[in-house]
């Protein structure tokens, strides 16, 4: 629970951060939680040969429920939710917050089946998205009313009363608009804290057996780093050098257009884009890359010969009601997309037909 001195204001920076002009409670409490430097503790390598199966799914979006099914049917789980994986390569491409209720379970739920996989001798590799770090950057401008309610407890009101107390009568007033539950929200996410320091100990890419794993996509600039710098790069922008992203995001790794968080031309390019994409996977030294962020609304989808995959296909209805869940499936050279109710053979075989 925090504690009356814990919140502070600082006006400026906080508005910089939340990026919120309408909602200045954000802003008040949002500001002080963040400043106390951070070193996190790397989530571990990222480079990956010899897999036997790798599994991909992209933007949850707080879809805990369709989450558990497309890994179930994926063969990576079984009804109780429980890892039934053996050796295989979970991969999440990130966004699990925002724009639906559940985002809370199912980021729990990863950290649960991360600790099952292990001991089976898999893993589950949990990729920061955007929405990742618009939480760690105390941005909430897509945070659905169920994610606060997540984090009310008996408590919410008096805390509440008891931060705006502190403030003049139009301040107060304001503060006493936001949701139950937001300020826990925040809380949890402060850099000492059981979801914040998780979050800032998570890979934004990864490659396995030569397949690139990434939120958004890698420019032909950030391509010229390896996995590691990427990595470090991000961790360090919103741990210890947090004040100085807030100062200047759109010329970091981590929130900027080109970043490899929100970098969209691997989607959004026409097929005359394909000698840059051929020198991405070049400099990353790497047969092809997949990512999410950009919504194929249903249908992962291949582009530029089988070399990008993009799979963010709208699994959270709330946010893409035309969405369907979908996994990708890796095993050696056949590349496999999953659904619901059928598998679809993207690249390497024959078609696997409709799931009975």
């Amino acid at each position: 629970m925090p504690r009356l001195g814990d919140f502070c204001y600082d006006g400026v920076t906080s508005m910089r951060a939340t990026r919120l002009p309408a909602v200045l409670a954000a802003c008040l409490l949002a500001a002080c939680l963040h400043h106390a430097p951070v070193t996190a503790r790397a989530a571990g390598p990222c480079e990956f040969d010899n897999v036997e199966r790798i599994v991909a799914v992209g933007d949850v979006h707080g879809a805990h429920a369709q989450l558990l099914q497309i890994l179930q049917t994926a063969g990576v789980i079984d009804k109780e939710g429980r890892w039934i994986g053996g050796r295989t390569h979970l991969v999440q491409t990130g966004d699990i917050f925002d724009r639906g209720p559940d985002s809370l379970k199912a980021m729990e739920y990863l950290r649960k089946l991360t600790r099952e996989a292990e001991r089976a001798g898999g893993r589950v590799h949990a990729l920061l998205g955007n929405h990742e770090v618009m939480r760690l950057l105390a941005q909430y401008r897509d945070v659905h009313p169920g994610e606060f309610e997540a984090f009310r407890t008996a408590g919410s009101a008096d805390l509440r009363e008891r931060i705006a107390s502190q403030y003049d009568p139009a301040v107060r007033a304001k503060i006493m608009a936001e949701p139950l539950g937001m300020i826990e929200m925040i809380e949890a996410f402060k850099p000492q804290a059981n979801h914040g320091a998780y979050l800032r100990t998570l890979n934004t890419t990864v490659r396995i057996n030569g397949v690139v794993f990434v939120h958004g996509g890698l420019s032909p600039d950030v391509a010229k780093m390896t996995c590691e710098q990427i990595n470090d790069g991000v961790r360090r922008e919103v741990g210890r050098d947090y004040d100085k992203t807030l100062k200047m995001p759109e010329k970091t790794l981590s929130a900027g257009e080109f970043g490899p968080l929100w970098y969209r031309k691997l989607a959004l390019e026409p097929d005359t884009f394909a000698p840059e994409v051929d020198a991405i996977l070049a400099a990353q030294k790497a047969r092809a890359i997949v990512v999410g962020h950009s919504i194929a609304t249903g249908k992962i989808t291949s582009r530029f010969g089988g070399k990008v995959f993009l799979i963010d296909t709208g699994m959270q209805p709330v946010y893409v009601p035309d969405g369907k869940p979908a996994a990708l499936e890796i095993k050696g050279q056949t590349i496999t997309a999953i659904y619901l109710d059928r598998r679809e053979v993207l690249a390497g075989g024959a078609a696997e037909g409709v799931i009975r």
